[in-house]
């Protein structure tokens, strides 16, 4: 009866564990579909009212058209009148939306379309948040370095990578690890700590120390 008992529980729980993953995926995709049709409703309903398609057909090809739009705004803005235009209207939107500043700038660096985003250059680093003193340490994203030897670090929070704290630290607090990839560090950071020792985030031939 025990084993019974085992079987069905072993076998409950392994099937969860297959269906949940699957189950959540579908719903995240049914969420970010229903968000994307309601975007794009302003443009797809006179569309479906004149043509008399069918609504996935008006969905499909609109954005369709979105993202050639957007292939054809990037390769215009890599010509100098292109880059030109770009400016013109930046400057414009920054004075009469003072937000859009920040947004273009959080996007960029997001995506890496700024050459000076540490998520383009990936640069990984474990720091001592509390002195070189104290034996804890955690995974951070170094975001600048001073001219005086001190580091600009984001320290993201498990699960959620982006979101975090920003901290400056002296040298002697900063570990430079070139050796481990953004994407690793944020697949261990994801899973909250798990994969770490793989990574080889604590060296462990390294002595603590300790006042």
């Amino acid at each position: 009866m025990d084993k019974l008992k085992h079987f069905i529980s072993q076998s409950f729980i392994g099937g969860v564990l297959v269906i949940a993953p699957i189950v959540i995926l579908l719903l995240a995709l049914r969420w970010a579909m229903h968000s994307v049709q309601a975007l794009i409703a302003p443009l797809t309903d006179p569309l479906e009212r004149i043509t008399g398609a069918p609504s996935l057909v008006i969905d499909v090809a609109v954005i369709a058209l979105i993202l050639i739009a957007c292939f054809m705004v990037g390769t215009l803005v890599a010509t100098r009148a292109g880059l030109w235009i770009q400016n013109f209207v930046d400057a414009h939107l920054a004075r009469f939306a003072p937000g859009y500043k920040l947004i273009r700038d959080i996007i960029q660096q997001m995506f890496g379309t700024n050459s000076n985003s540490p998520f383009t250059r990936g640069e990984v680093a474990v720091v001592q948040l509390y002195g070189s003193h104290i034996p804890s340490r955690a995974t951070a994203i170094i975001t600048s370095r001073h001219s005086n030897g001190w580091f600009t670090v984001f320290v993201p929070t498990g699960p959620n990578p982006t979101s975090g704290f920003v901290y400056h630290l002296p040298a002697d607090c900063v570990e430079p690890r070139p050796d481990i990839k953004l994407d690793a560090a944020f697949k261990s950071i994801i899973s909250c700590g798990a994969g770490s020792a793989e990574l080889g985030i604590i060296n462990v031939n390294q002595p603590i120390t300790s006042q």
